[in-house]
């Protein structure tokens, strides 16, 4: 099978990229960089076997005349590129909006076109300002006003939803979405805003663990293999076309208790220092309290039942930070 991965360079899109590659797929990658890293698949570019199969452009999804010829070439397409990241997104605003939203159009209009399979990745941010748990996929979305930016980007995925959903009703496009919840792992890196590799990276240098706000804030967090496992099984599933899926973990944790854990957990001497948002973030900001997915409905499908705790999922990425730190 030929595989399209646009984002394949990023931290999901590399690991998923690596298991079709293990499976003995074709695939093919689309980045433009602006998250993801050449670091992320120089190891599969340089394996004698993957080499041969694998096959990266170095662009942007909005050339639409390298994404003709790519949708046209593969057989089912994983959309993963979007703007990722909190600090990313207040940042890039207009950037942010156009890639998630004209960036997917795109895709779906050419997914359409060439009657090819595709997975879209959603988030959870689009469940918005909720604070009960878990959330279901059919809950209402709760959002803060207009001027808080860090809502752009929820909205603009809940709009790749919306025309996912669209194009399955009027013209039966074999098209999923997902919303994933804080997926972790190797190769994911803390520089636009996610809180493990942050913390872990702060952790064995001994600086102070960062919060933002109280630090009461909940969170679950997802192995990035678990992750790939299902979107590798959803894109091949007749029954998820047309429909949204939560993918994430059910082991809540404070953001709080998530420092003192890695400080443990990394052998560390740092101390936790709480920091308001706006100092962060500045007036943008808006965080989401609780955040815990059902899975109910992935379950059911396709037996999904995330395997890694998070003690494990800790403990993987403090090996790899600690060995790409000491250069091994």
């Amino acid at each position: 099978m030929r595989v399209l991965i646009t984002g394949g360079a990023g931290f999901i899109g590399s690991h998923l990229a690596q298991a079709y590659l293990q499976r003995g797929d074709e695939v093919y990658i689309i980045d433009n960089l602006s998250t993801g890293s050449l670091e992320n698949i120089n190891h599969l570019k340089e394996n004698a076997d993957y080499r041969k199969r694998l096959f990266v452009s170095i662009d942007t999804i909005l050339n639409r005349d390298i994404m003709v010829e790519l949708v046209g070439t593969c057989d089912v397409v994983h959309h993963l590129a979007a703007a990722v990241g909190v600090r990313y997104i207040l940042d890039h605003p207009m950037e942010s909006i156009n890639t998630n939203i004209q960036g997917t159009e795109k895709v779906l209009e050419l997914c359409n076109k060439f009657k090819k399979r595709l997975l879209i990745a959603s988030t959870s941010e689009v469940y918005g300002k909720h604070l009960h748990a878990p959330l279901v996929e059919t809950d209402n979305i709760i959002y803060g006003p207009s001027s808080k930016f860090r809502w752009s980007y929820a909205a603009s995925k809940l709009m790749d939803e919306f025309m996912s959903l669209a194009y399955f009703r009027t013209t039966g496009l074999q098209v999923t979405a997902v919303r994933l919840f804080n997926t972790v792992g190797p190769r994911q890196t803390g520089t636009y805003g996610m809180v493990i590799p942050r913390f872990v990276s702060q952790a064995l240098k001994n600086e102070p663990l960062t919060v933002y706000g109280d630090g009461r804030q909940t969170r679950t967090f997802t192995d990035v293999e678990d992750v790939v496992w299902a979107l590798m099984r959803l894109i091949e599933n007749d029954q998820a076309f047309g429909e949204v899926f939560n993918i994430g973990g059910t082991e809540e944790i404070t953001i709080l208790d998530l420092a003192s854990r890695i400080v443990a957990a990394s052998n560390s001497s740092s101390e936790i220092k709480r920091i308001p948002y706006d100092e962060v973030f500045g007036k943008d900001f808006e965080d989401m309290q609780r955040r815990v997915p059902s899975i109910e409905k992935l379950r059911a499908l396709i037996g999904f039942n995330p395997k890694t705790p998070l003690d494990a999922i800790l403990s993987k990425v403090i090996r790899f930070t600690s060995k790409r730190t000491n250069g091994i």
